[in-house]
């Protein structure tokens, strides 16, 4: 087997599950999850119907590159979100994914060159597990970017030092980010485009909260159209991930996809038609219909802001609380260890969080995820309320 498997760590809710072992939480009310980032609204009617009237393509093999009608839609979609009109070329720059978490991971197996000593993979921390596991199974070192209040909860990037941007063949950039909803600005992206092309790696940058904005009026930058606007029209080692999952609460159809530099995304489909995970074609139609609305997404995004906004009301004051950019997490600080609070409140509230810890690394004696928490308002509103209080109760106890 694989050796490098043995490196991988065991995953946030392997761990969370036996933190809870042998905890008895209260059997008078319901569990309520914030745990994970699975999205409850409901799937939007035109989905779903789409996805049944071509049940009937189940007959058919899909190919690797998707159906021309989905890339365009994927096109037209990234130039009116990102302000680049029609200058992305579906043919050559995008590929349909099978969800962005897949995609994620397989991407570093195809652009990570094993040398000696073994290349780095930076990345946020916290972070998205599958950036580490991706690094590890591609023969990598993964390097972790501390994201603390004191950095606004992005990574430093002016802290790394040249020998390290040197090493560096992959960065994974996360924004909006989980669990932190931060947003790199414009200036912060077109620095890394610079860095990239000074030290010969590649960005690829998760957007997949992207949709998911506090204020209607100042969406989050990404990373193609900062690209476009610095002078870079071709995307040269830039590569975006977005996803159906958050954007149109879509997680079972596993649909995402890749856009940008046409050279990676060509050498990245060479490596998908062996990695066999074409896009079956009833999901494929069904993409192609949430792409093309954003009556839907608008309508998810006033959801998470009434939740926000609920939560953030009754938690006020027993928590020190600021609202993320983007996103639908809470990232609070905690008054105990971040373990012992999760514990306490699914023994005595059978509310279960995830502990930050568990998304960090720690570096130099320091875990950036330590006391705190991931509130994941996913549940309806009523059930993230209640949670609130739940929370809120457990911590008068205190």
């Amino acid at each position: 087997m694989n050796p490098d498997l043995d490196r991988l760590q065991s995953y946030p809710f392997q761990r969370l599950a036996a933190l809870k072992q042998g905890l008895e939480p209260p059997a008078d009310r319901d569990h309520i999850a914030l745990s994970i980032g699975e999205p409850k609204h409901p799937t939007p009617s035109l989905v779903s119907e789409t996805l049944i009237a071509h049940l009937h393509l189940l007959s058919g093999y899909p190919t690797t590159r998707g159906l021309a009608a989905l890339r365009e839609a994927i096109a037209d979609w990234l130039g009116q979100r990102f302000a680049l009109g029609a200058t992305i070329d579906p043919e050559h720059q995008v590929l349909p994914v099978n969800g962005t978490r897949e995609a994620l991971f397989a991407f570093a197996q195809a652009c990570v060159t094993r040398t000696t000593p073994a290349p780095l993979v930076l990345m946020p921390n916290p972070f998205y597990q599958i950036y580490e596991g991706a690094a590890l199974l591609a023969g990598a070192e993964p390097r972790y970017l501390p994201c603390t209040a004191e950095t606004g909860f992005l990574p430093d990037f002016s802290a790394v030092d040249a020998a390290t941007w040197e090493r560096c063949q992959l960065l994974y950039l996360c924004s909006p980010g989980n669990p932190t909803g931060a947003v790199a600005d414009r200036e912060t992206l077109a620095e890394l485009i610079a860095l990239a092309h000074r030290h010969d790696f590649i960005i690829a940058s998760d957007e997949c909260y992207s949709e998911l904005y506090l204020d209607e009026q100042a969406p989050p930058p990404g990373l193609l159209e900062v690209s476009a606007a610095i002078g870079n029209p071709d995307f040269s080692r830039c590569v975006v991930f977005h996803s159906l999952s958050k954007r149109s609460n879509a997680p079972g159809l596993r649909s995402g996809f890749v856009a940008g530099d046409a050279e990676v995304i060509e050498r990245f489909f060479l490596y998908r038609t062996y990695h066999g995970c074409a896009m079956p074609l009833h999901h494929q139609h069904a993409s192609i219909a949430a792409w093309r609305d954003e009556t839907h997404v608008r309508e998810n995004r006033v959801r998470y802001r009434e939740k926000f906004a609920a939560v953030a009301e009754v938690l006020d004051g027993a928590l020190p609380l600021s609202l993320p950019e983007a996103g639908f997490y809470l990232w609070p600080e905690t008054p105990i260890s971040d373990t012992e609070l999760a514990r306490r409140l699914y023994a005595e509230e059978h509310v279960t969080v995830l502990p930050g810890s568990f998304l960090s690394r720690t570096v130099d004696g320091h875990n950036p995820g330590e006391r705190r928490i991931r509130l994941a308002l996913v549940a309806p509103l009523d059930e993230c309320v209640d949670a609130a209080r739940r929370i809120r109760r457990c911590l008068e106890r205190l």
